[in-house]
Parts: structure tokens; C-alpha cells; sequence
């Protein structure tokens, strides 16, 4: 079953400020990943260095921590999903932004394994979980916001700038850091320069908490408040269901843009023996392929349907990765093809990430649409992004098979695939 969300008289300019006060949560909150995800051999050497173990392994170490924080994001939705629920989405994304904020600023203040030993990597793992934790209650309300202020036949476009900040989000982090890369020298950026990305967060989120202490309460929401309706009543088992097939529908687009978009640069650097800029080119190019495609999608999707455009785009990606992933390890590929290669994987989730939102939000019916959608999306994200580094990386170096990262993004997309392909009943 689909909820339709009612259309509204808003003024063009409402409309307008929701989808920036919703957007500018979710950038702050993938820039950050993105940093981390990209600065991740760095980040190893200043924090999980031990005596006697490999690169390889500091580096899965830090991968570890990454996913302890993508685990903390499902009690986020949960916890934060029930208070926007029940108290309002502006209320709720104004506290998430503020604490996500001063956590992501805090690592960039954390002193390394070099100055204090272990306490080091408990520190910035204790700061990833929090940032997590409220990072989890930030996609929830930011697409219930920007589809229940869409107007009249862009929902899709709307729901669709959530992923689009997402790219956007990434691809400042990652522009940033070959900045740095190109301007310091090596030590210079694993001694202090690692730093400034972090600190950055702090004056973008006091920007997102001007944006949001304007914003209005959704009409949506008002009118549930208004009938009286109580979270997750009579529906529960319901919204389980839903959450369930969100996740399974979810699954190739997480695995598959965290694979493409942030564990591309360690790959190519421990396992192509590419170097650090030249992996973080092939990221930009990516993730501009992700940034293309997003909003067309979204549009395409108002048109023809938010399922019809996921379901062929899983389709193309799992025809093209293989043969994508082995042009890259081709070493007599030129690096324009291999340029070519990671915009089109970019892209292809880009069309994913599209209709991703929109088609979430319509699963669920007002009352339960903030812990919803925050709970597909979290769990998700948990279990196919958040570990994606540690699997992929993990499995390369029990294994020594460089397509790793193929099996993995083919078989999570068959299986959502097969979750678009159904219907709740």
C-alpha cells in the first residue's frame, strides 16, 4: 500500500525554505562521513596504529569504528523518530542538527594515539557514536518535511534533494580533502591538516539552526495532530512490515553508493595501489556522475513512477559493475575510460537515490512516516554502508580477491530488485 501525502495551498516561498532547512541537515551530516570515509588511511595512521599489525589492519580498525556509528543511527530513528512523531519534525531536527554538529566539530579537536595512547580511538569512536545517534533522526524528518511542504506532482523532486545534498555533502568533503592534499605535504596533512574538515562543521551547522529556527510546522503533521492520531496505534505490525520491505528496497542503493562513493578511495589506494589523489579524483568523479543523475530522476520518477525507475536502474547496475570494476584494475586502461567507469557507476545511483526518498515517505502514513522512514533508512544504512569498508576490506585480505566489491553491490541490488518488484499488500 501506498500513503498519498495531501497536497497543500502553500505559498511557493513555504515550500522553498523546507526543502533548504531540510536539505542543509542531511549535507552536514554526509560531509562528515565523507571526510571520514575519505581521510581514512590518514585517520588510521594518527588513531589505530598498534605495534606489530599492517596497515590493512589499522585500516579495518577504522572502518569498525565507522560502522559503530552507522548502528548507532537506527536507536537515533527510533528515539528521534517518536519524538517528531508525536511533537513535530521542526522541534526534532533542530536538536538533532545542533548535537550532530558539535560532535562532528569535536573530532576535529581530538588529540591522537600518539599523544594518549588507547584513549585515543575510544575518543573519536565515543564521538562517531554520537554523531551516529543523532545523525539517525535527521533523514526521518528531513524528507517527512520536504515531502509534506511539496507541492502538487514534485514530491519526487523534492523527496529527490535529500539525496542530492547528500552528493553535495560528499562531494565538498572530498573536494576539500584533495584541496588540503594538493596544498600540504603528507606529513602536514597527517599531522594537522586532517583537522580543518571537521572544525569546518561547526560554522555550516549554526547556519542549519538559522534555517530551521524559521521553519514552519508541516501541515501535515498539524492536521494528524489536529484528528488526534496516535503513533504506531493500531498499525504497528503495519508499519514493521513496511519498514521491513524499505529496508530490502533500500539495500543495493546503501551498499552500492557507499561502495562507489566512499570506499572507492581506500580501495584503489591499498588494493589497486593508486595514490592518494588520484583516488580521490576518481571519488569526485563519482560522485558528480551521483550529483547528475539525482534530481532528473526525482522528476522522472513524478512521472512515471518512483518503482519503475529504481527497478531499471538496479538493472544497469548490475549488468555494469563487474565489467566497471575490472576496467579499473586494468592497468593498461587508459584514465579517461576509468574516469568514464566511476561517473557511470555514480550515476546509476544516482537514479537509485532519485525516487529513493519520496518512495520511502509514501510507505508510511503520517503518524508514523518520521520513525518510518528514519528506521529503513537507518537499519540500512547500518548494515550495508556502515559495514561496507570493513566487509569489503576484510574479505580482499582474507581472500585476495580483488572483486570483492562487485559481489557485494550485485548481490544486495538483486535482492532490492526483487523488494521493488513486489507490492505491500
Amino acid at each position: 500500500m501506498a500513503y498519498d501525502i495531501p497536497a497543500t495551498s502553500l505559498t511557493a516561498g513555504q515550500s522553498r525554505r523546507a526543502l533548504v532547512a531540510g536539505s542543509v541537515g542531511n549535507f552536514i551530516e554526509w560531509y562528515e562521513f565523507g571526510v571520514y570515509g575519505y581521510l581514512a588511511t590518514v585517520i588510521a595512521g594518527n588513531f589505530f596504529t598498534l605495534e606489530g599489525q599492517s596497515g590493512l589492519t589499522g585500516l579495518m580498525l577504522t572502518y569498525a569504528s565507522f560502522a559503530l556509528a552507522f548502528f548507532c543511527r537506527p536507536i537515533g530513528a527510533i528515539v528521534f523518530g517518536r519524538i517528531g512523531d508525536r511533537i513535530g519534525r521542526k522541534p526534532t531536527l533542530i536538536a538533532v542538527v545542533v548535537v550532530m554538529t558539535i560532535a562532528t566539530a569535536a573530532i576535529g579537536l581530538l588529540p591522537t594515539y600518539a599523544s594518549i595512547g588507547v584513549a585515543a580511538p575510544l575518543l573519536l569512536t565515543l564521538m562517531r557514536m554520537l554523531q551516529g545517534l543523532f545523525a539517525g533522526g535527521e533523514f526521518g524528518g528531513a524528507v517527512s518535511l520536504m515531502t509534506e511542504f511539496a507541492p502538487k506532482g514534485k514530491r519526487g523532486l523534492y523527496g529527490a534533494w535529500q539525496s542530492f545534498t547528500v552528493s553535495l555533502g560528499l562531494l565538498t568533503g572530498v573536494g576539500l580533502v584533495a584541496l588540503l592534499a594538493h596544498l600540504l605535504a603528507p606529513e602536514q596533512l597527517t599531522q594537522w591538516g586532517w583537522r580543518i574538515p571537521f572544525l569546518l562543521a561547526l560554522p555550516m551547522g549554526l547556519v542549519a539552526l538559522w534555517l530551521r529556527l524559521s521553519l514552519d510546522e508541516t501541515p501535515a503533521f498539524k492536521e494528524t495532530q489536529a484528528e488526534g492520531a496516535v503513533l504506531l496505534n493500531a498499525s504497528f505490525g503495519e508499519t514493521i512490515k513496511a519498514i521491513a520491505l524499505g529496508i530490502g528496497r533500500m539495500m543495493g542503493w546503501s551498499a552500492g553508493g557507499y561502495t562507489f562513493l566512499v570506499v572507492m578511495p581506500s580501495y584503489l589506494q591499498t588494493s589497486l595501489h593508486a595514490t592518494f589523489l588520484q583516488a580521490l579524483v576518481a571519488t569526485v568523479l563519482a560522485n558528480v556522475g551521483f550529483a547528475l543523475a539525482i534530481l532528473p530522476a526525482g522528476m522522472l520518477s513524478d512521472k512515471i513512477g518512483r518503482e519503475r525507475v529504481m527497478i531499471a536502474a538496479m538493472g544497469v547496475i548490475i549488468l555494469l559493475t563487474f565489467p566497471l570494476l575490472h576496467l579499473l584494475q586494468d592497468a593498461q586502461s587508459s584514465l579517461l575510460l576509468k574516469g568514464i567507469a566511476v561517473l557511470i557507476a555514480g550515476a546509476a545511483i544516482g537514479v537509485v537515490a532519485g525516487p529513493g526518498p519520496a518512495m520511502l515517505a509514501e510507505m508510511f502514513p503520517t503518524h508514523t512516516r518520521y520513525t518510518g522512514l528514519g528506521l529503513s533508512y537507518s537499519l540500512s544504512n547500518a548494515v550495508f554502508s556502515g559495514c561496507a569498508g570493513l566487509i569489503i576490506t576484510g574479505l580482499i585480505k582474507e581472500t585476495g580477491n580483488l572483486d570483492i566489491p562487485a559481489y557485494y553491490v550485485v548481490a544486495t541490488c538483486v535482492v532490492s530488485l526483487l523488494a521493488l518488484g513486489g507490492r505491500r499488500a
